[in-house]
């Protein structure tokens, strides 16, 4: 057992790196083949990739673990949702539609280009 957490204490910086490499040379690499001709910004390096990567990271994907407070909230929310009695899942959807009502349905009177 100690040697096996001796191998990972080895490779696991290696493959760090080798991911982390990886990760900027395709970003480095989509960036300079679709961006340039389609909108005529200009080419990027490795750091530049890197760095648009981590960006990226921190505003849309966070840093990992699914434990945050997203998932206690819907945790919490599917424990309430479960305890509730069909009447009150229905009343529940029924205030999530809102003033706009919901997608793909139509309103009592019709709308517009109902053909009466």
């Amino acid at each position: 057992m100690k040697m096996k957490k001796a191998w990972i204490a080895v490779i696991a910086p290696f493959a760090i790196a080798l991911f982390v490499w990886i990760g900027g040379e395709i970003v480095m690499h989509l960036w300079n083949w679709l961006l340039p001709p389609l909108f005529g910004w200009k080419l990027i390096g490795f750091w530049q990739a890197l760095g648009l990567l981590a960006l990226c990271r921190v505003l849309f994907g966070g840093w990992g673990g699914g434990g945050g407070p997203r998932g206690r909230r819907n945790r919490k929310f599917d424990e309430r949702w479960e305890r509730m009695t069909p009447e009150e899942r229905e009343k529940m959807r029924q205030s999530w539609r809102g003033p706009c009502g919901s997608f793909g349905e139509q309103p009592a009177g019709g709308g517009p280009g109902t053909v009466v």
